[in-house]
C-alpha cells in the first residue's frame, strides 16, 4: 500500500478512530496518544495491509492492541505516587562506603564470585561488568544460549553461598 492509499483509507475513519480511543480510554490526551501511536504502526506496517480487505478492522484491531498492550506495561509497572522527597528517609544514613563490614563482605562476594568455575566466572562477571549477552558469546566463542545458562546457574551457586554464608537474603537488604 502506498503512502497516498493509506491516506485516503485513513482521512475518513479519523473521527471514528478517535471516538473507539476515547471508549478505551476515557480521556481525550490519551486518546490523542494512542491515536497517534496506532497510526505510526499502522503506517510501518502499511506494507502489510492486504489490498481488498476491511481497512477499518484492520486498523481498528492494531488501535485495540496497542492499547491492551500499553494497558499490560502500566498495570504491572510500579508507581510512585508521591514526590521523591517523601522518600529519602529510605536512604538516609544507609550510606556504608567505607564501612569496615561492608568492606569485609564485599571481599568474601568477591571470593565467592572468584570461587566459581571459569566456565561460569567469566560470562557471569562480563554480564556484571555490562556486556550484553551477544558481546559475552562472541568473545567466548559459544552460543548465547549457553552464555545465559552459564549466567542462570552462576547466580543459582552464589545465591545458595550467600545464604549459606549470611543465612536469609532478607536480612542482607535490612
Amino acid at each position: 500500500m502506498t503512502s497516498s492509499a493509506f491516506n485516503a483509507q485513513y482521512q475518513p475513519l479519523e473521527d471514528l478512530l478517535f471516538a473507539f480511543a476515547m471508549k478505551l480510554t476515557r480521556d481525550t490526551v490519551n486518546a490523542q496518544d494512542l491515536m497517534q501511536e496506532t497510526l505510526c504502526r499502522a503506517y510501518k506496517a502499511k506494507d502489510r495491509f492486504k489490498e481488498g480487505t476491511n481497512f477499518k478492522a484492520w486498523i481498528t484491531t492494531i488501535m485495540r492492541n496497542n492499547y491492551i498492550n500499553e494497558f499490560r506495561k502500566l498495570k504491572t509497572r510500579n508507581r510512585v505516587e508521591a514526590p521523591v522527597e517523601d522518600y529519602g528517609y529510605m536512604v538516609e544514613n544507609k550510606g556504608s562506603q567505607g564501612d569496615a563490614g561492608s568492606l569485609i563482605m564485599m571481599k568474601e562476594l568477591t571470593g565467592m564470585v572468584d570461587s566459581l568455575s571459569e566456565d561460569f566466572q567469566k560470562p557471569f562477571v562480563m554480564f556484571m561488568d555490562g556486556y550484553h549477552y551477544d558481546e559475552i558469546a562472541a568473545e567466548m566463542n559459544i552460543p548465547m544460549g549457553t552464555v545465559k545458562s552459564r549466567i542462570f546457574f552462576a547466580r543459582k551457586k552464589l545465591k545458595s553461598m550467600v545464604q549459606a554464608q549470611y543465612g536469609s537474603l532478607h536480612a542482607l537488604r535490612a
